[in-house]
């Protein structure tokens, strides 16, 4: 066959990425990078609005990296993938959640999916809430350790499996489990609530298990100087033995970190799937990354980082107040930026989300299979680069809409 399959898709008129100013109003096209409809961007994890300002905050820096070490190393970690912006990136990540080191890989989901089966094994037992991320599951699945699960957040029921667990043993054999890993979230991304994580370190600590922490929305988001559910609950980090985060909520780039003792970080560099077999993380978005942290730390010599922190959290609880007052059922906790807004009824979710975009609102929602078929939700999240003018406008739309759509459960004589 000498047709060549592709030659129809190679000669179709390709359309440039158009110039914009980023913020919190644009919207592409993934497939032509055409500007859609100017809507308000409630959809995307843009926590401290570094996809907003980019340009006065970490373009110079960025653009710097490129001409420097380029695009791609093009090699995983241990072969030649390996920069001095990567350890400095580490170096920089270990210090900020004074832990003593930590190793970066190039994808948030992966670092769960490929560090879990490197720490735990057949023999070993986790023990995971029953509302941990898919990254955590899949890792979990694939690693061969058995698994347990404790009621959402609830350190009673976490007590009561480990307190089983200890005294029963491994299957038949009744032996001992190796080991013993505890696995939580800092805020749930489908809840919007922050982990009960005194209560869970205490647990961990009286049972003398290991306690893994994903941070993935809540590094950069909460805290006083952005690091995390440890800092906001006042729990000291090495009551952790195990640190995850990634990079693309609160910083602006892509990839995650685990940060723990030296001697895991080091046994992980050379076990862990995404270390050995994963192409490193990108320069430019090290540069990114660093640039970031720099800010939130205020490395940079300005109050700019603070500032953010500050914008993110004041804006969190006025719109989740407002939200509340309109009679809807918002889920989570104040402080955190994740907001699910309640519809329950699966027919609800493509019309809200089709009202909302008539408006000028990018909403993520949610159904079956993410959430419980009868507990679906528009999941919005609040960004540091949002006015209140912005904020002010969503809502009076989003009230709009929740007219439409009929989910002011809250005003309902049975609410």
């Amino acid at each position: 066959m000498d047709e060549d399959p592709y030659a129809d898709f190679a000669n179709q008129d390709t359309q440039p990425l158009p110039n914009f100013t980023p913020g919190p109003y644009n919207a592409l096209d993934p497939a032509t990078g055409n500007l859609l409809r100017k809507s308000l961007n409630l959809g995307s994890y843009n926590y401290l609005g570094f996809a907003d300002d980019w340009n006065q905050t970490c373009k110079e820096d960025v653009v710097g990296a490129l001409g420097k070490w380029g695009v791609s190393n093009g090699g995983c970690r241990v072969e030649y993938g390996t920069t001095d912006m990567h350890r400095e990136l580490e170096r920089l990540v270990a210090d900020f959640l004074g832990k003593e080191d930590s190793l970066v890989l190039n994808m948030g989901f992966n670092t769960n999916a490929t560090t879990i089966p490197a720490l735990v094994s057949r023999g070993d037992l986790i023990v995971s809430d029953t509302l941990n991320h898919t990254s955590i599951v899949n890792g979990a699945r694939a690693s061969g350790a058995a698994i347990r699960t404790f009621k959402h957040n609830n350190a009673a029921d976490l007590e009561d499996v480990l307190r089983e667990a200890i005294v029963l043993g491994q299957p038949r054999t009744h032996r001992p489990w190796r080991k013993i890993i505890v696995m939580v979230e800092g805020i749930y991304s489908m809840e919007g609530e922050y982990c009960n994580l005194r209560m869970v370190r205490d647990v961990c600590k009286k049972y003398k298990v290991y306690l893994y922490l994903d941070e993935a929305h809540s590094i950069g988001a909460m805290g006083a100087t952005g690091r995390g559910c440890c800092e906001y609950a006042g729990v000291d980090t090495a009551d952790v033995d195990v640190l995850m985060g990634t990079f693309t909520k609160s910083f602006g780039g892509m990839g995650g970190y685990i940060a723990a003792d030296a001697k895991t970080i080091a046994y992980l560099r050379t076990k862990c799937a995404g270390s050995v077999f994963h192409n490193s993380l990108s320069p430019i978005v090290c540069q990114q990354i660093l640039t970031s942290f720099r800010v939130i730390m205020g490395l940079d010599g300005t109050d700019v980082g603070a500032r953010k922190l500050r914008a993110l959290r004041d804006n969190s609880n006025y719109m989740r107040m407002r939200l509340t007052d309109m009679g809807l059922h918002v889920l989570g906790n104040y402080d955190s930026p994740i907001m699910p807004v309640m519809l329950y009824n699966p027919t609800k979710i493509a019309a809200f989300s089709r009202e909302c975009f008539k408006r000028g609102l990018a909403v993520v929602v949610v159904g079956f299979p993410a959430v419980p078929i009868l507990m679906s939700r528009a999941r919005l999240c609040i960004s540091a680069g949002h006015t209140r003018e912005d904020l002010d406008d969503a809502l009076v739309k989003i009230e709009e809409v929740a007219d439409i759509c009929k989910i002011r459960y809250g005003w309902s004589s049975f609410g």
